[in-house]
């Protein structure tokens, strides 16, 4: 048996190596604001010529290639295991980053984006859930985040380098080489799996239990933990003895209910505007008057900021109810929208314009990195149970990508044709995702994924009463909307 310290040290390993994936998602998908001011030049200067549709079309296709991942991973997952659905990822991550840092046509590139979002997705889906099947209960808040803290410092790489091979290259096809440093982390993702252990939950669910006990050996310190660990696994398994397919699973009502919790928290996620600002902060930042470089320095910021709050983030993980911390988020990215919207429409001309209008977007990230996109990937890891678990992440965090896509697609075209009330317009949906979450979203801190499990069914189960709703939430409910969401009843 290994001491306490061993095992510890063994678990952090494994999260460091595990969230290459997570790096290699951030990455991806902060590189694309750096490289298509590149992009958008003619192809007889080096670029691809770009159009506002074409580049829509672009930033997009990874996010919808990113939808279909994280589906299709989940339930290949749940059939050969969250390690080596890791493994095959890793290589479509390298053969996505070579392919886009080499298309090219438009076609191409889109194709090669839309390939590269299928590794995304599928990464989004399996290193939370992997992580949380390893992680002991006390630690699984705070080792679930650093998933969140490897995509924001995946993102923070892309907007330095982008910007230094911007300032010192004087290539106007140096968008090729932003793109093609992607297969960096993706290739020491798949080399350090090699290394990994299997997850103990799954092993046991397909009855594999010698081996179950083997891993939790390695990964927990004393004989207790892992006797303990063990019963619960086997009577999880006993309960379940076999895994879920959709129709049984979209069946359970309380499994229903809780799916549409789980993709309610994926539009709260994404309608924050977190990737309209990590991909088109250089666009924003240029209509107040920064020009391209300034524009792609004022972006490193935004990076920077989202490391530390994430940081931030992963400290109040450990100390204050998920609920609490993520609608307390909401509540910060409501006003952020406003302050920027107002900055862009009532500054117009002022030489500050632009520093207001970044300091807005940097609280807006702040609150969402701090106590929103840490709290939905640690509960997208939580939510769901044992035998279903691939699937109905998949399908989640699949709907996230779609939600995605959606405010990808639609943003340039917003900010064009109605500028400053697109972030009133951010402001109002994050207020609804506030009610939204205030009403449905149970506490789930503390609890072993085992009794979680219990806990979730018994709270959503037809015959359990309703999430109490506070009582200045439930006024600002009937004055806001006189309508009410029906679908989880």
């Amino acid at each position: 048996m290994k001491t306490l310290t061993d095992a510890r040290k063994l678990v952090t390993k494994i999260v460091v190596v595990v969230t290459m994936g997570a790096l290699a998602f951030g990455y991806d998908t902060g590189v694309i604001a750096g490289a298509l001011p590149f992009m958008q030049l003619p192809s007889a200067q080096g670029g691809l010529g770009l159009t506002p549709l074409t580049e829509g079309l672009v930033t997009s296709a990874l996010v919808l290639g990113a939808a279909v991942g994280s589906l299709l991973c989940g339930i290949v997952a749940d059939r050969v295991g969250r390690r080596d659905s890791l493994m095959g990822l890793s290589v479509i991550f390298m053969f996505g980053a070579i392919g886009t840092s080499q298309a090219p046509t438009v076609p191409v590139m889109v194709v090669m984006r839309a390939v590269l979002g299928f590794a995304v997705g599928g990464a989004s889906a399996l290193v939370p859930m992997f992580i949380s099947e390893m992680a002991p209960p006390g630690r699984r808040g705070r080792l679930v985040s650093q998933n969140e803290m490897m995509i924001v410092t995946g993102q923070l790489v892309a907007y330095v380098l982008s910007a230094l091979l911007a300032r010192f290259s004087g290539a106007n096809d140096i968008w090729r080489t932003m793109l093609a440093i992607a297969a960096v982390p993706a290739f020491l993702l798949g080399l350090g799996l090699v290394f990994v252990p299997r997850s103990p939950r799954w092993l046991a669910s397909r009855g594999r239990t010698d081996e179950a006990r083997k891993v939790l050996e390695l990964i927990r310190s004393t004989d207790t933990q892992v006797s303990r660990e063990m019963g619960e696994i086997r009577a999880q398994v006993n309960e379940e003895s076999d895994q879920m397919g959709w129709r049984e699973a979209l069946g359970t009502v309380w499994i229903r209910r809780l799916l549409l919790v789980g993709i309610g928290l994926g539009f709260s996620a994404q309608f924050t505007g977190v990737n309209a600002f990590m991909y088109f902060t250089p666009i924003i930042l240029r209509q107040t008057g920064l020009g391209t470089q300034a524009a792609l320095t004022a972006t490193i910021g935004a990076g920077v900021v989202a490391v530390i709050a994430t940081f931030l983030g992963i400290w109040m993980i450990g100390r204050f109810a998920r609920r609490f911390t993520l609608l307390g988020g909401l509540a910060g990215v409501v006003c952020a929208h406003l302050g920027l919207g107002a900055t862009l429409l009532l500054m117009g001309g002022s030489p500050m314009q632009g520093m207001v209008a970044l300091g807005f977007i940097l609280v807006a990230l702040l609150f969402i990195q701090m106590m929103v996109s840490p709290l939905y990937w640690l509960l997208m890891s939580e939510l769901f149970p044992m035998r279903a678990r691939g699937i109905l992440t998949g399908l989640s965090v699949a709907a996230q990508w779609v939600f995605n896509a959606t405010v990808s697609f639609l943003f340039p075209a917003a900010l064009h044709w109605i500028g400053a009330s697109t972030f009133f317009a951010f402001a109002a949906i994050n207020l609804v995702s506030l009610m939204f979450v205030a009403r449905f979203l149970p506490e789930t801190k503390g609890l072993s994924l085992e009794k979680l499990e219990g806990h979730l069914e018994n709270h959503f189960s037809p015959k359990a009463a309703p999430l109490p709703m506070p009582a200045a939430t439930r006024t600002a409910w009937r004055v806001a909307c006189n309508w009410r969401i029906t679908a989880l009843r």
